[in-house]
């Protein structure tokens, strides 16, 4: 398992927009597939998106299709959720999550083995 910090949550208006990062401080993440998942009260987890090394495929779940993007910067071990046009309905907690490549589902952020704190995002005028 890795260690990972969130950061870049908060309270933003309906059609703004927040970007979230993510690093580990001790760890190398080359060999991980690095993603986003969310979790609103009273709901289900949900895989928001997953990153390979160099980018190299992505996922980024339907309803997140064409307003969220994701992006990584592996020199500074870091993953960014790009979040645009944002609605009520994405208020959530927001975690990042990582699994090795040789282990990752990746369409299936929500099952990978290394979770970050979360970092709260609440959409509302």
């Amino acid at each position: 398992q890795v260690q990972l910090v969130e950061s870049g949550g908060g309270l933003v208006q309906p059609g703004g927009s927040l970007t979230l990062s993510c690093t580990s401080s001790g760890a190398n993440l080359d060999n991980y597939v690095l993603g986003w998942v969310r979790q609103a009260p009273g709901k289900e987890r949900e895989g928001v998106s997953c990153i390979l090394r160099n980018g190299g495929s992505i996922f980024i779940t339907p309803s997140a299709k064409g307003r969220f993007t994701t992006s990584r910067d592996d020199a500074k071990n870091t993953v960014y959720l790009q979040m645009n046009d944002l609605r009520p309905e994405d208020t959530a907690v927001y975690y990042c999550v990582a699994e090795s490549i040789l282990t990752a589902t990746m369409t299936r952020p929500d099952l990978f083995g290394s979770w970050g704190q979360g970092t709260q995002v609440t959409v509302s005028s």
